[in-house]
């Protein structure tokens, strides 16, 4: 099976075997034999998801809930299989992505014309429709009750608008989906964990980024579990690195506003830097190549997500 690690207070992740090991996490939050999964990776994830739960000597019926941190497709995608797996789940997601979890012709259409057909299949598998009935709109403020666990949801737009946050309030800890950044377990160095936005299109929002953060933050983790790639610690020093990289990416695109011949490319490499003179600055010693090739596609969406903010920018003047 993917990788299953093990952490305190019967949290676990689950290697999603999507993209490369250790890209996409599977959170499972176990609790007097009761489960809730945060995020689901892709349709072919369900495999992965349903050995670990017999590894734990759970089954499908111990499934109460699958919360969604946000409808992206490496986050998203296996949400109908899984719903079709686990007879008992409530899928709970943002009130902005209930339709697209109904419908997802939208989602599907979206990143097809990005990719095309093939590779949409190839990535994300059959993306099927749930039920509306069996959906609970994540509002602001609700809470989960996972066997007498208290799970509360909470509107953290940045990354996206249809985002949201998951605090455990028995762990302390806070899935975090996307709007905590980016932390790959291949860059960790001396007991340390590197850490980088995520600014994906469409809904990049640099101030509701920052807003989101200090929610967060007021909470007062040990611990944040991020989609890509699960536990990190040293929460506040890595939300304040956040902080300042968050302005670096802005400061990269705004310095290409005026320019129009090959906007995206220059913003990339000016991304790429940065990664680099932070990777550099950490003191991770993995080959500049290497560190890239990990980032590849990071640095393409960020870009993307940039020029689009930009974009929204001009239109509001």
């Amino acid at each position: 099976m993917q990788a299953l690690s093990a952490f305190e207070h019967g949290l676990y992740a689950v290697d999603a075997g999507y993209v490369r090991p250790l890209h996409a996490a599977i959170h499972l939050i176990v609790e007097n034999g009761r489960v809730a999964i945060v995020d689901t990776g892709t349709a072919a994830s369900l495999v992965h998801t349903l050995e670990a739960l017999r590894v734990l000597g759970l089954g499908a019926g111990c499934v109460d809930c699958v919360v969604l941190t946000h409808v992206h497709l490496d986050h998203a995608g296996g949400a109908g299989a899984m719903m079709g797996a686990f007879a008992n789940a409530r899928l709970v997601v943002h009130p902005r992505g209930v339709a697209h979890m109904v419908n997802p012709s939208r989602l599907i259409a979206g990143v097809t014309a990005v990719y095309g057909a093939a590779e949409v299949d190839r990535l994300y598998g059959r993306i099927l429709p749930i039920e509306e009935q069996r959906i609970i709109p994540a509002t602001d403020g609700l809470t989960l009750d996972l066997a007498g666990r208290e799970l509360l949801c909470l509107d953290t737009p940045g990354h996206a608008r249809h985002h949201i946050s998951l605090v455990d309030r028995q762990s302390g800890g806070i899935f975090t989906g996307d709007i905590f950044g980016l932390s790959y377990r291949e860059l960790d160095t001396d007991g340390r964990q590197f850490i980088f936005p995520t600014t994906t299109p469409v809904q990049f929002d640099p101030e509701a980024m920052h807003a989101s953060l200090e929610l967060l933050m007021g909470y007062q983790p040990e611990f944040v579990y991020l989609t890509h790639y699960s536990q990190v610690g040293d929460v506040a020093a890595q939300a304040a690195r956040l902080h300042d990289l968050v302005d670096a990416h802005v400061r990269i695109a705004r310095c290409v506003r005026g320019s129009v011949a090959d906007r995206d490319g220059r913003i990339r490499a000016g991304l790429a830097q940065l990664l680099l003179d932070e990777v550099k600055r950490f003191g991770c010693r993995l080959p500049t190549d290497e560190v890239l090739e990990i980032f590849a596609t990071d640095l393409t969406l960020n870009s993307q997500g940039l020029a689009v903010w930009l974009d929204s920018q001009a239109v509001g003047r």
